[in-house]
């Protein structure tokens, strides 16, 4: 092995922790965020050995510096603030600390009553040394404190308080010897995304069934002037469905039947006809005005327009005659229609990423994000992203971001869990989950556990939906508004990002097409509907408190810090989340049974509240506006599921 440039770096640095696939992808934060960073620092023999944190924003020529603590065993951390919304990178870098060494064999030898003649004057030289590297007022500071130690006697008491101030080994930290130092073999990244990826309410809705005329279609303006039903839930994203036109060629009939009666409306996501293509609007929405209008409104009330960008095509989509290359073909020179055996789409045409014009389709499809966001969209739900190529998100997303770092992601993916978890390295900023089919108080805690205290947390963003337009879970179809109820406490106390797929959820839409299916019957997605907002059966007004609950309390505008408290019944779930600094924290009790009254004992973790051991504390319930003084550990609940399924309580020790 050949010798290094530099043989007298004596520091190593590796383990740096968090990065992702060995510094293949950034990890993922939000704007105000602390960072915490850790790394094994150590060098050879008995020196102390300095560790150093350093970032920068991505683009910025010099780096800010954070002096990492100790933790013991070699293993320090560091923390550093990410306060703009864009890239950042980090590294980790060491050295042999000699004068801290210096000082400390100081100490050791006034404890022995030695000689310190030699010793200051060794003090004295390591100042001289550095003194080369500083700032000219540094520099003058320095060479006095150097001549101050050489001129010290070997019993000068006051000379050993000066030499062991921390303004001079502050002073000499400023000015690290670069040619000594061990830098991090990579530098890491960041990406810091604005407040909403990490905490948002998402509501779903179909502008064609927002009409208050009943059997019209509705329009754009229709949801734009009825959007306050939306907002009154405090909903801060609308998410919609495509709004471009819809292929006429083989348009599925309601309940999905291969052939469309005449006056059915067919599949949104079947997109393109004669009436234009992904950067079109189907004319009986409305105009691509009365969107931008829906954009200004849903920003008057607090909310913001999310769209469903999928990329497909309906077999008379513009782009199948001006772009067949984009669309695999079979033998007979007809163009593949998407299947999934023995399901056939006859409607839809999927892209095919593997033509020659790879590169063209690449630009085309961006340039259908950049089209919505210059019309004011910055969240988009990605319908089945697994089913386009890695390497086109990889390159899109960054793509997007430098256009505008506001711009958000959502992967509808329910697919394998490595592939989700991919997609969320390559920059989607929040998932959906498995939490639709999660639902024993075991499964829920080991994938909230999974969710939060591996690796994934670091990259994964996870969106609970209770339900969507393609999936009635059996749990909702068997357990009636109760476990309406009660999964919408789960979904929004559990995950800081949620979303529901309404007026379906709060009106209790619960028919299946068939026993064991998890489609809907006289499903949406294929004919326009008729709500009853008005119906006094409806969830909102919990679904309004559950909203009112999260954004006040800080606890749930985050994942971290989650903890399950042990109960005596499998049917009732406990779990807490609290803030970084304690002040605000939230204890969640669900009944899982959406039939039976569920009653036991929770044995809450004091000590994970913060709580003294046999103290008495107080909860407050915040959705029966009720308190409870309660006493140690061990406490008792019982919950009806018609009448109050869940527990959420703000946690306070009492007053004195």
């Amino acid at each position: 092995m050949a010798k290094p440039q530099e043989g007298r770096s004596r520091v190593v640095v590796e383990h740096v922790e968090p990065q992702i696939d060995c510094g293949l992808f950034p990890i993922k934060r939000t704007v105000g965020d602390l960072v915490s960073i850790e790394a094994d620092v150590f060098g050879d023999g008995h020196d102390h050995v300095r560790a150093r944190l350093l970032f920068k924003e991505e683009g910025a020529s010099s780096w800010q510096s954070i002096e990492m603590l100790p933790l013991g065993n070699d293993r320090w951390r560091g923390v550093f603030p990410v306060d703009k919304i864009g890239r950042y990178r980090y590294t980790v870098v060491g050295e042999i600390d000699h004068f801290e060494t210096w000082q400390s064999d100081l100490k050791k030898r006034v404890e022995a009553g030695q000689d310190l003649a030699v010793p200051f004057a060794t003090g004295g030289a390591l100042l001289e040394q550095v003194q080369l590297r500083a700032s000219k007022q540094d520099s003058t500071k320095l060479a006095g404190w150097a001549k101050k130690l050489r001129a010290a006697g070997s019993k000068d008491d006051a000379a050993v308080a000066f030499a062991l101030q921390d303004e001079l080994l502050a002073a000499v930290h400023r000015y690290p010897d670069a040619t000594l130092e061990t830098w991090y073999e990579r530098e890491l990244e960041i990406v810091v995304d604005r407040e909403r990826a990490a905490f948002s309410a998402w509501y779903e809705l179909f502008p064609r069934s927002w009409s208050p005329t009943p059997g019209k279609h509705g329009t754009l303006r229709d949801v734009a002037n009825r959007l306050e039903y939306v907002a009154e839930m405090g909903f801060d994203i609308l998410y919609l469905p495509p709004i471009s036109p819809i292929g006429h060629s083989f348009r599925k009939g309601k309940n999905n039947a291969v052939e469309a009666a005449p006056g059915d409306e067919g599949s949104p996501w079947a997109i393109g006809s004669t009436e234009g293509g992904h950067t079109s609007i189907l004319p009986a929405l409305g105009t691509l005005k009365d969107f931008t209008n829906l954009v200004k409104r849903a920003k008057q009330l607090k909310m913001e327009v999310a769209l469903d960008i999928a990329f497909q095509c309906a077999p008379d989509h513009p782009w199948v005659k001006e772009h067949p290359e984009f669309f695999k073909k079979r033998p007979d020179g007809s163009i593949q229609y998407a299947e999934n055996p023995p399901k056939k789409y006859q409607d839809i045409y999927p892209m095919d990423f593997e033509t020659a014009n790879w590169q063209g389709l690449w630009e085309a499809l961006r340039d259908v994000f950049s089209f919505w966001m210059d019309q004011g969209v910055l969240v988009f739900r990605v319908d089945n992203p697994h089913t386009k190529a890695f390497p086109f998100w990889q390159w899109v997303i960054p793509e997007l971001k430098e256009k505008d770092p506001n711009v958000l992601f959502l992967a509808e993916a329910f697919t394998r869990p490595r592939v989700m978890e991919r997609l969320a390295k390559l920059g989607f900023s929040q998932s959906y989950t498995y939490f639709t089919w999660r639902d024993t108080k075991e499964e829920l805690t080991e994938y909230m556990l999974e969710l939060t205290t591996t690796p994934i947390k670091e990259y994964f963003r996870p969106n609970f939906w209770p339900n969507t337009p393609d999936i009635l879970p059996g749990h909702l179809q068997t357990g009636g508004l109760p476990a309406f109820r009660f999964r919408l406490v789960l979904a929004a106390t559990l995950c800081s990002n949620f979303g529901i797929y309404g007026p379906a959820y709060e009106l209790g839409d619960n028919t299946p097409t068939k026993p064991g299916s998890e489609e809907y019957l006289n499903s949406e997605k294929y004919e326009i509907k008729q709500w009853d907002l008005t119906n006094p059966a409806s969830l909102k007004p919990l679904i309004t408190r559950l909203n009112q609950i999260r954004g006040a309390n800080p606890a749930l505008k985050s994942n971290e810090r989650l903890h399950f408290h042990p109960t005596d019944n499998p049917m009732l779930i406990c779990y807490s989340k609290r803030t970084a600094d304690g002040s605000n924290q939230i204890l969640v009790v669900v009944n899982l049974d959406p039939s039976l009254v569920q009653a036991g004992w929770i044995d809450v973790d004091l000590a994970a509240l913060g709580l003294a051991a046999d103290g008495t504390f107080e909860v407050y319930d915040l959705l029966a506006d009720h308190s409870y003084s309660w006493r140690g550990s061990r406490n008792y609940v019982a919950l009806r599921p018609a009448e109050a399924p869940a527990h959420v309580f703000r946690v306070a020790p009492a007053k004195v």
